[in-house]
């Protein structure tokens, strides 16, 4: 009888270190690391009179920024995580602040995400928007792997 019993309870240990330790291990490597964006010098001015459109731009200077981690295609049915995020621009294409909307499902992806935005600064500058600064929003779909889409550009899902 202790011999079942101790089988038992070593299944049972072993089944809750299988559950615990991926939660703990989920931080990827492909997260810990920043890129260094590819746009080294400033982006024209933005032509955009509304947000949608300043948006197009703001989407279309990330994936020049990060070329390396965009996913080409169409993104899987089941992306890895989801974040929405508010980004506030300044008449000057820099990046005044970035208020996260929706978390993700994978915190790793939350500060990866809003250290590139920081990092692919400045922007294209404002001009014809009115106001000191321009807040669009995006959505951000980051696949597992570590290449992203965002909503303004993606080319949809399989």
């Amino acid at each position: 009888m202790k011999t079942v019993s101790r089988w038992a309870c070593t299944v049972t240990s072993a089944l809750a270190l299988a559950i615990v330790l991926p939660a703990q291990a989920q931080v990827s490597p492909q997260f810990s690391h920043v890129p260094a964006p590819l746009v080294i010098e400033s982006p024209r001015a933005s032509a955009a009179e509304i947000e949608r459109e300043y948006r197009i731009d703001a989407a279309r200077h990330l994936y020049a920024a990060y070329p390396m981690r965009v996913f080409r295609g169409k993104i899987p049915p089941l992306v890895y995580s989801v974040m929405v995020v508010e980004t506030e621009i300044d008449r000057q294409g820099q990046v005044l602040d970035i208020k996260v909307v929706r978390k993700p499902a994978a915190d790793e992806v939350a500060p990866w995400v809003l250290a590139m935005i920081r990092r692919a600064a400045p922007f294209p500058a404002p001009s014809r928007m009115p106001g000191a600064s321009v807040r669009y929003f995006e959505i951000w779909l980051v696949d597992r792997s570590g290449l992203f889409q965002v909503d303004t550009l993606t080319e949809g899902q399989r």
